[in-house]
């Protein structure tokens, strides 16, 4: 690979393969191995490393020692070395939501809850890579930054934009046409009139010192001053980055752990009033869930009573508290769905009377007859006033109504409704759920069901509704349960509710429903804590209501939060004898069993006090076995002991008064511990009723337990249900995990015996407890485990950083918490959404970014910045010894990897470990790895708690997974990148506590924990290999870590060290690389890891950008080497430090050592040879432009010094680019029609610009060896051997050119000459070509075609092609895939099979081998069609032009370089030919006017320079010239006529100067105004005619010159060009009428008869004219003249006896033929200089016309003449003895003669209509009394003719008055 590199072939390709071909005999391994066994012909004298295999790395650490730069300061002193403050740890507070944080009131606090809140309070620790937001992975080309960047462009002028104003120009033109005609009336050729106009023109600006003779030094000095200033500085600012998905190297950063919400709802309650008010009514609202039959939200209790029924009941209500006024209220609702109801529950003061009875006035009475009802209104007020002033504390059930609630919000238009009459049918509009949400909070089962169906719901957007609830439904006594309400709920959904035929009770409830605000003021949180912004306690405040979701939420807990809800069910007191009918339950929150102890821990409800000590349920008249809906809510102490437990107490209530009746009689007891053996009690109850009160001690039993002596309802048999539920952030209500933390927590305490569950373990058994706690962690429930993530995952952490003493012994549990960390995390990947592109789940990662820290590390201090993970006691510190044992190599560290890494396996035992802890001996490191350096200290400090040992996590963690095996490797390596991650976060906070961020790097970390590091790395990069076939999912995502994990490792590690692991990697894949059949994907593989390791933010730093390459010991057989001896220079040292730069020589890729992966990469991977990798182009492409891009926009590489050195390391870029050419999208292709070099094909005999391609050429440029060195004409070979390659797509091509422009751009110009000078003219050439590739690449479109492009949505559709082209070619990987498919990216398609391939040829090369599906373009269009507004399109010129600009500019800079190579070396003049190509070629495209004047000023000093370049050598190139300035000449914008009239004026000067003649110019711009004169559209002769007095001022000022005849000969050619635009002028107003047009022309070309180029010129103008409007015949007369007129030439100028005499052997076709007869041998003689030099005076220029000729013939149905064409034809052919031109002209003749023969009507070949046309009229000017024929197509009547004169006649502004008059006598 390497020698393939070379740009100078050092050996023939033919040897090479024949090589090959030998040894693949003795190897059997892939093509692709052979071609990189580096042959090397005899040159090699020392090994060169072939490309594919990485050479050995630099140690970083070393060389920046030992070569201590000599910039002591300025800009270069910063890419030396990283900056002091990269890393930095940060220990940030915490946000909290409300004014004072939710904490515990208690101040004694167990471990555990200590624990807890400790974890929901400390500060985040944030480790931050301060410049890490410079890597690649944030460049701001990929992100929106970039439209900042563009801020200030100037705008660029170019012509194509500079419409003329319509009116000022239609005046001008009126003006010119008055002008015009008095031109009619002077003979042409009358001097006077031109002299004349041209006196009275104006001219442009004259440049000022343009005659001085400056030295041509001085004037390059000035151009390159003016070129240089004013330049925009970062290229890819200018340019849209590619294409791609999120790169692969952007590592979000994860969001802060807070608490969940679901999707927030607010619900406002205004007014609530029945038909008569006589009563307080009290009301709750909760949501209830139908279709999973729960409740999901707790109760929000609201009082909209007047302030006259509240005073009814002031005995029995304390106080109200302001948190229990709220009447609006936040719902959340994480899973919405169309089964979402709002329920409103009415209750009432309890009075005598079942529900029924007691609504019954409610019913009956309305509001309008209230004087007429009076007296039994006033009896219902007094009764009311009785009760509630005797039962005032009692409740009762009334009434309630449920609203659908996303009837509500999906048809939230209409404000006022009906809550009955709002149910919505299906077909109603449905919202989409917006994911308001952080998706981890969802398990994957559960989002299967979001919605039912489609019906998507959405509560973050809909318009805010108010509705007025007008009924409410009677509570039925006997069916208040929760399945009674769900019951109800369903039934209201169907159309025939049995509830709308019950009789209602009439009411209005007001309610306003909305989404909740972001950030609403005055906001309670369920525990009645002030969210922030609480201006004002005195405000009513919202309160925001608990929501129990409808199935699990993954979110770890991150504030203190410990309810209770209490729900009493049922009780059942048949079987009870006594009095027990209207029954109440009390329940109370007791700490002890004296009736005082009970706790006010109970909320209140609505307009009472904030806490209670008790609460009542309501009552139901009269019913022995009632239900209840109650809802009781309880603040759980934070601490619990085995005496609190509720109580329950059942009471009847008489309603009536009577002697001697207490209110309330208890009639049983009943009571739930809350704890069970250290575990929060809860769950569903049916407890026994005891009735008589408890005995002593009783709240430590359970009801259930039988008492001696105690009396049951109904035999001690279950009578009362009740559910208890916690909602809590301290018990975690898991048995695993509540056994784990208590073992823990123990041990810790140093509190044995231990009690779990019924278990009691003392201390020797805890050890197998301990270990089985941890294993069994992986039975527990899913969502426990996620809520209580940070707290398992630290003390799992402690468990390994400290291992516990237990019974005198250390117990090793850093295997099992290695284990269950990886069991976890895997458990989190599989079961909850949120992973991340990289698989990365984002609980994980933010629990690392922002919990995790190192356990305290120093003695006697808390843990390690503020809060930290430490239990009650501290340890000391540890180091390990950094000394290693010799012996103890890598092999050690395998062998290992088999045993168990417990502390049994070691040799010593058990107690001698104690002894030598206690005797404070250093153990021998070499026996045991896993323990560590001691501290001297007591035998009872040891048996606190744990060793005083401390080991460093990173350490352990990486020794655990070295020597991990089995199913939890293969866990581990699943979730690599967490691991990973904490190592790295371990590593930098352990530096930083021990003051090491600043130490040197290769003292930082022990040899032994290199030596883990390195195992680790190199076993997982054989993982890749071996398995990326079988798991490509997980493959990926190991390989995107590693790679993070060596980018992480370089900011804090020896990079030395880090670049050998790199290298491991690279091993790895290359040994075993080329003998897969397909080697793609894992190359894909490499290029992820390498992007990702290079998007490092000091990625330029680490490549040693400041350090020159030391040149090896011996001539390294490189690129350059035998380059420079080829171009005859010394090959010393100098030239081989210059070579080495430029080449992926190995003292380049050693030194700048990332820089050389990735360009050997690129080398690698565009090789055409590389089989089976050309679907990679696009990747490895996008890494250089992105690698480039982010240098370009990084503010640290502004300086262009510091640029220079970092475009240094990518000079290699500029050989690799140049052997890609013949692989290059051809962007010259569109622009055939404008006359460039065009394509050639096998048949045609030349290209446009005339210079044939030679074979010899045609092999050089496809890389073959080629011994004499020609200048190719042009690269673009669509059929010679060159383009067997797959080509690249042109946006891969256009990100390649972008990256060689930078380059160009940045690199340092004395190197690139230096450069040049080594390089063969052949590669000169080629890099040549590559620079008119590029000029064609970055043409600037024009505002029209954005704006045509932004109708058509072309671009979208072919990137889509691109995509799906490399998905179908497999660079695509599992990854790509996902994050493609999640976003609906890959369309549907089919794949032709291989041989349909094309070999090569379309836009997108032979990759394109897929079929397109109509549907799927057809939805490409549909979706991307967004038009763009005015100004985008604006700006998207704008940026166009400005690009453009640049790239020209630095194409011109790099012209200069060639030129001033080619001035030193004095030997190359050959490749100036192809820099004015490149030159002119420029000047052909679509320029700015900054671009042209610099490119004027460049082509004015070449010409100057190398004056015999143009005039003897490329004569070819100097009619081009003359045609582009001219052009220029008449542009609308006047610097460009300046520059172009004073390049056209010193161009005749120097071809005077050579030869005190001209005539070469004269001809070339007489023949070139003339064509453009034919051709061109939008010419406009007002601008030229100015240029044309330019240049005439310019020779008047030319005093050196006076006394010669060059002013008179440049006035001479100024008249005659005038002369030829006067006929322009005329053109230009018969531009409508044909017939006048051609006639013109006809007119002109009889003026030319003298000079045959122009006469030439002007027939082909006619014949054009002709062809477009359809007329064949007569463009094939033209034709014919125009080969008349070359023979009768060609014959003076050649004597061959198979060419035409003359114009007489043509007068078979046409008798006007002769005509064309050479004018006598004394007025032209044709080799005089510039006479006859156009490309047609030459035999293939004869029969190129003549074949046009018979084609135009063949069209018109002409087939006689066309037989008579060939008749002249076909001797030449005969000459030259070719076969194939004849067998086609053969072929043709014979489909003309047959279609003479089957005519079958004979109307075929009727070939036209003749009219005979008269203009009369002195109007008509020189036409009057002129009589034509006028040819009309066949068939055409005398009405169309006379309708179409009529037309034409009416635009004619100056025929004012006119009639056509129709003679119907046909000629």
């Amino acid at each position: 690979m390497a020698e393939r590199r070379a740009f100078a072939q050092k050996i023939s390709r033919t040897v090479a393969a024949e090589v090959r071909k030998q040894i693949s005999g003795q190897y059997s391994g892939s093509p692709q191995l052979l071609k990189n066994l580096n042959i090397v012909g005899n040159i090699s004298h020392h090994t060169t490393v072939p490309l594919t295999e990485a050479v050995d790395p630099v140690d970083l650490e070393d060389y920046l020692i030992t070569h201590a730069l000599a910039v002591d300061s300025g800009p270069l002193r910063d890419l030396i070395e990283f900056p002091p403050d990269d890393i930095e740890v940060v220990y940030s507070p915490r946000d909290c939501r409300t004014l004072v944080s939710a904490v515990p009131e208690e101040s004694e606090m167990d471990p555990h809850v200590r624990d807890c809140i400790r974890s929901y309070t400390e500060d985040w620790a944030i480790v931050i890579r301060k410049y890490h937001k410079l890597g690649t992975g944030f460049n701001p080309n990929t992100l929106d930054k970039q439209k900042e960047r563009q801020k200030g462009l100037p705008k660029q002028v170019f012509e194509s934009d500079e419409a003329p104003d319509g009116s000022s120009y239609q005046d001008e033109q009126d003006d010119l046409k008055r002008r015009s005609m008095s031109i009619d009336d002077t003979p042409r050729g009358s001097w006077a009139c031109s002299i004349f106009d041209l006196k009275n023109s104006l001219p442009d600006a004259l440049l000022p010192n343009l005659l001085d003779r400056t030295p041509n030094e001085e004037i390059d000095r000035q151009n390159d001053d003016q070129r240089k200033s004013n330049r925009h500085k970062e290229l890819f600012a200018l340019h849209p980055s590619p294409d791609e998905e999120e790169p692969i190297e952007r590592l979000s950063v994860p969001d802060v752990p807070k608490e969940h919400f679901g999707q927030r709802l607010l619900v406002k309650c205004l007014s609530l009033k029945f038909e008569i008010e006589i009563e307080p009514i009290f009301a709750s609202l909760a949501l209830y869930d139908v279709k999973e039959k729960k409740k999901i939200s707790e109760n929000f209790y609201f009082d909209l009573n007047s302030e006259q029924m509240k005073g009814l009941l002031r005995p029995h209500v304390p106080p109200a508290a302001i948190t229990t006024l709220a009447r609006s209220a936040i719902f959340s609702i994480t899973y919405p769905s169309q089964d979402v109801f709002l329920v409103i529950k009415l209750e009432k003061v309890l009075q005598q009377g079942d529900i029924g009875e007691c609504a019954e006035p409610y019913m009956i009475f309305k509001e309008a007859d209230a004087t007429k009802n009076k007296e039994k209104l006033e009896k219902l007020k007094s009764q009311a006033d009785q009760f509630c002033q005797r039962l005032g504390k009692y409740r009762m059930p009334f009434a309630w109504t449920a609203i659908h609630l996303m009837n509500i919000v999906s048809s939230a238009g209409s404000l006022e409704r009906d809550s009955t009459e709002v149910e919505i049918s299906t077909g109603e509009r449905k919202g989409s759920w917006s994911e308001r949400r952080n998706s981890s909070i969802v398990g994957r089962r559960s989002l299967e069901r979001t919605t039912s169906g489609d019906d998507a719901c959405n509560l973050t957007s809909f318009r805010p509704a108010t509705l007025t609830v007008t009924n409410f439904f009677k509570q039925e006594g006997d069916r208040l349960s929760d399945e009674d309400l769900y019951k109800f709920l369903a039934d209201m959904r169907r159309p025939s509710s049995v509830l709308r035929r019950l009789r209602p009770i009439t009411a209005q409830l007001k309610i306003d429903i909305s989404p909740a605000p972001e950030n609403p003021h005055y906001c309670l949180t369920p525990e009645l804590l002030q969210v922030k912004l609480y201006p004002d306690s005195r405000v009513r405040p919202t309160r925001e209501i608990l929501e129990f979701p409808a199935r699990d939420v993954y979110v770890p807990n991150t504030t203190y939060r410990n309810l209770l809800y209490i729900y009493p069910q049922s009780l059942n007191f048949a079987n009870r004898q006594g009095s027990a009918r209207n029954i109440t339950v009390k329940v109370q929150f007791m700490y002890g069993e004296d009736p005082s102890n009970a706790m006010p821990v109970i909320f209140g409800k609505s307009s009472c006090s904030e806490f209670s000590k008790e609460a009542y349920t309501a009552v139901v008249y009269h019913n022995r076995s009632p239900d209840f809906h109650e809802e009781i809510k309880v603040k759980l102490p934070a601490t619990l002991t085995d005496h609190h437990h509720l109580l329950f107490t059942f009471y009847h209530v008489s309603c009536q008064q009577k002697q001697n009746t207490p209110l309330e009689t208890p009639v049983g007891y009943t009571w739930i511990p809350m704890l069970q053996n250290g575990r929060l009690k809860t769950g569903q109850f049916c407890l026994p009723v005891s009735l008589e009160k408890p005995p002593q001690a009783y709240s430590v039993l359970s009801p259930e337990v039988p008492l001696p002596g105690m009396k049951w309802v109904d035999n001690h048999k279950g009578v009362f249900n009740v559910e208890v539920v916690a909602v809590s952030s301290i018990h975690t209500q898991d048995p695993y995990l509540d056994k784990f933390f208590a073992l823990v927590n123990a041990l810790d305490e140093h509190m044995f015996p231990v009690r779990i569950g019924d278990m009691r373990i003392m201390e020797n058994n805890l050890e197998n407890e301990l270990k089985s706690s941890i294993s069994a962690l992986n039975s527990s429930q899913l969502e426990p485990v996620v809520r209580f993530l940070h707290l398992l995952l630290d003390k799992l952490i402690l468990l390994v950083v400290r291992p516990p003493v237990i019974a005198g012994q250390i117990v090793n549990l850093g295997q099992a918490s290695f284990e269950a960390m990886a069991s976890i995390t895997n458990r989190l990947h599989k079961n909850l959404e949120g992973n991340d592109q990289h698989g990365r789940n984002s609980l994980l990662a933010s629990y690392i970014y922002y919990v995790f820290r190192l356990p305290n590390t120093h003695p006697n201090s808390p843990s390690p910045g503020p809060g930290g993970l430490g239990g009650s006691v501290h340890y000391a510190t540890m180091a390990r010894s950094a000394v290693r044992p010799a012996s103890l190599n890598l092999n050690r560290s395998r062998s290992l990897s088999n045993s168990n890494p417990d502390i049994s396996g070691t040799p010593t035992s058990p107690d001698d470990e104690v002894r030598s802890i206690i005797g404070s001996k250093a153990m021998d490191r070499s026996c045991n790895r896993m323990s560590s350096h001691t501290e001297t200290s007591s035998f009872l400090q040891t048996l606190t708690g744990r060793l005083p040992t401390k080991k460093l996590f990173h350490e352990e963690l990486a020794l655990q997974w070295v020597v991990c095996s089995g199913s939890v490797r293969e866990s581990a390596l699943q979730q690599a990148w967490f691991f990973f991650e904490l190592m790295v976060k371990s590593m930098v906070h352990h530096l930083y506590f021990n003051d090491k961020l600043d130490a040197p790097r290769k003292s930082r970390f022990p040899e032994r924990f290199m030596d883990d590091i390195a195992a680790l790395v190199s076993t997982i990069a054989s993982d890749i290999f071996s398995r990326f076939q079988k798991d490509t999912e997980m493959v990926e995502r190991l390989n995107t870590s590693l790679a993070f994990f060596l980018n992480d490792l370089l900011s804090i590690m020896d990079r030395g060290f880090v670049f050998s692991l790199i290298k491991t990697c690279y091993k790895q894949v290359s040994s075993k690389l080329y003998s897969l059949p397909n080697p793609s994907v894992l190359v894909s593989l490499r290029l992820d890891f390498l992007r990702i390791i290079c998007s490092h933010e000091h990625y330029v730093t680490l490549n040693l950008p400041c350090s020159l390459l030391t040149p090896p010991a011996s001539p390294s057989p490189s690129v350059s080497s035998a380059t420079s001896q080829s171009s005859g220079f010394s090959t010393n040292v100098q030239d081989q430090k210059i070579a080495n730069m430029f080449e992926l020589s190995v003292p380049f890729r050693q030194q700048h050592y990332l820089a050389g992966l990735v360009l050997t990469e690129l080398a690698v991977i565009l090789d055409p040879d590389a089989e089976g990798l050309f679907g990679l182009h696009r990747k490895v492409i996008n890494m250089v432009h992105n690698l480039l891009s982010s240098h370009d926009s990084d503010p640290r590489y502004s300086d262009p010094q510091i640029k220079a050195r970092v475009a240094m390391l990518y000079l290699p870029l500029i050989g690799i680019i140049m052997e890609t050419v013949p692989q290059l999208y051809d962007f010259t292709e569109t622009h055939n029609q404008r006359g460039r070099p065009i394509c050639i094909a096998p048949d045609d005999y030349e290209s446009e610009s005339g210079s044939m391609i030679s074979q010899t050429v045609a092999m050089a440029i496809a890389g073959t060896s080629v011994p004499q060195l020609t200048r190719p004409g042009s690269f673009l070979l669509t059929s010679t051997s060159g383009r067997q390659h797959t080509t690249f797509s042109a946006e891969s091509s256009r990100s390649l050119l972008i990256c060689l422009l930078w380059v160009l751009k940045n690199a340092d110009e004395t190197v690139l000459q230096k450069w040049f000078t080594d390089l063969s003219v052949l590669q000169l050439n080629r890099l040549l070509d590559l620079l008119y590739l590029c000029v064609s690449c970055f043409e600037y479109k024009g505002k029209k075609v954005f704006e045509r492009m932004n109708s058509l949505t072309f671009k979208k559709s072919k990137d889509m092609r691109a995509k799906l082209e490399e998905a179908i070619l497999g660079s695509i990987g599992a990854r790509q895939e996902m994050v493609r498919r999640s976003r609906g990216q890959l369309g549907t398609y089919t794949m032709s099979s291989p041989s349909e391939r094309s070999p090569s040829g379309s836009a997108f090369g032979s990759q394109e081998n897929l079929r397109w599906r109509k549907d799927m373009t057809h939805w490409r269009q549909n979706t991307e069609k967004l038009d763009k507004s005015r100004a985008e399109i604006e700006h998207e010129a704008l940026i166009d032009g400005n690009l453009a600009t640049e790239a020209n500019l630095i194409i011109l800079d790099t012209l200069e370089i060639v030129v001033q190579t080619v001035s030193v070396t004095e030997s190359k003049e050959s490749i100036l030919g192809g820099v004015l190509k490149v030159l002119l070629h420029s000047m052909a495209c679509n320029q700015s006017a900054v671009y042209l004047q610099h490119c004027f000023a460049t082509q004015r000093a070449l010409v100057s320079k190398f004056p015999e370049l143009l005039f003897e050598e490329e004569t070819e190139q100097c009619a081009d010239l003359c045609l582009r300035l001219l052009r220029h000449c008449s542009s609308s914008i006047s610097t460009i006529r300046s520059h172009a009239s004073a390049s056209l004026y010193l161009l005749m000067r120097q071809n005077f100067e050579i030869g005190n003649n001209f005539a070469r110019v004269k001809m070339q711009v007489t023949m070139s105004l003339s064509s453009l004169v034919g051709t061109s559209q939008n010419f406009n002769e007002e601008f030229l005619r100015r240029s044309l007095k330019t240049i005439l001022t310019y020779a008047e000022e030319d005093l050196e010159l006076r006394e010669t005849t060059f002013p008179d000969q440049v006035q001479d050619l100024v008249f005659n060009l005038h002369m030829i635009l006067s006929d322009t002028v005329k053109m230009k107003e018969h531009q409508e009428d044909p017939e006048m047009l051609i006639d013109l022309m006809y007119r002109i070309a009889k003026g030319y008869q003298t000079s045959p180029d122009l006469r030439l010129t002007w027939l082909q103008n006619m014949a054009g004219k002709h062809s477009e409007r359809s007329n064949h015949a007569e463009a094939a007369q033209c034709l014919v003249h125009s080969a008349a007129l070359v023979a009768e030439y060609l014959s003076m100028l050649e004597d061959r006896k198979y060419l035409p005499v003359g114009c007489v052997t043509f007068q078979n076709i046409s008798s006007n033929v002769l005509e064309e007869s050479a004018v006598s041998d004394d007025v032209v003689s044709p080799d005089e200089e510039g006479i006859c030099s156009g490309k047609y005076f030459t035999e293939s220029g004869l029969v190129g016309l003549l074949e046009q000729a018979a084609a135009s013939f063949s069209m018109a149905g002409m087939y006689e003449a066309v037989n008579e064409v060939y008749k002249v034809l076909i001797p030449i052919h005969e000459a030259n003895r070719d076969a194939k031109k004849l067998s086609t002209i053969h072929g043709k003749l014979q489909e003309a003669f047959s279609k003479i023969v089957h005519q079958s009507t004979g109307w075929e070949r009727m070939f036209g209509t003749y009219f005979r046309v008269g203009f009369y009229g002195t109007k008509f000017g020189d036409l009057d009394e002129q009589e034509f024929v006028y040819k009309e197509p066949a068939i055409t009547k005398l009405a169309e003719i006379s309708h179409r004169l009529e037309v034409n006649a009416c635009m004619e502004s100056s025929w004012e008055a006119f009639m056509v008059i129709s003679n119907t006598l046909l000629i």
